[in-house]
């Protein structure tokens, strides 16, 4: 029997991952497992010693890991970049964030603020500190581990509160009751990238150079686009 590809993956592109994987079952019949982890967990495990065949995340993680001698330096596939909206659930009042004047009323504005603790919630972190809010919504703010977690909590919200998160994510859950409201401003909009890469300790070593191979194909990249992932 062929040994299941292991793949340890930042959430923000799951539902394009996932269908990859699908394809590339139906392609080679080999079977692909995934894990997933926000990016600071997936450092720390790496740095543990702990890991997969496959890890997905930023570039510039994979690049730390290569320069550590985790994963191959010369191999990997980039998957796309995902940039972040604001979420409200459906019967919540839709915020003006189509300026980053609008956006800081908007915040200041809301009951809550939410976010998490993942690559997309760090970057609103710093973005809150830049404009001068952190402070000021200290009190209101609530933190999630990740964007499920995160969505979770705005699906059981009341009154006027605004989420943060990765855009493939909030589109995740538009069938139960949210909806993105709208991308963050071009002026302050920041998307993660994300590049799969095999480990050099993988047990299935064959198996993730040719899995991360099939990732870079024409096949693969438009399941990726057609799940939000640019």
């Amino acid at each position: 029997m062929i040994a299941a590809v292991q793949v340890l993956s930042a959430g923000a592109i799951e539902p394009g991952l996932i269908m990859a994987a699908e394809a590339f079952r139906r392609e080679t019949g080999q079977d692909v497992k995934i894990a997933w982890a926000t990016t600071p967990a997936i450092r720390q495990r790496v740095g543990a010693g702990g890991g997969a065949d496959v890890l997905v995340v930023p570039p510039e993680v994979a690049d730390d890991f290569a320069r550590a001698g985790k994963v191959a330096a010369d191999e990997r596939a980039y998957l796309g970049r995902v940039g972040i909206g604001v979420v409200i659930r459906n019967d919540a009042p839709v915020p003006d964030v189509s300026s980053v004047e609008a956006l800081r009323c908007a915040v200041l504005d809301a009951d809550s603020v939410v976010f998490n603790c993942a690559s997309s919630g760090l970057y609103i972190e710093r973005l809150f500190a830049r404009l001068g809010l952190l402070e000021s919504i200290r009190g209101k703010t609530t933190r999630y581990a990740n964007g499920p977690q995160m969505m979770e909590h705005v699906i059981r919200g009341r009154g006027s509160e605004i989420a943060f998160g990765a855009v493939v994510e909030i589109l995740m859950f538009r069938d139960r009751g949210l909806k993105l409201a709208a991308p963050l401003p071009a002026e302050v909009q920041h998307y993660t990238g994300y590049a799969a890469v095999p480990m050099n300790a993988a047990r299935n070593a064959a198996g993730a150079r040719i899995f991360v191979r099939f990732l870079a194909t024409p096949v693969a990249k438009a399941l990726f686009v057609a799940h939000g992932i640019e």
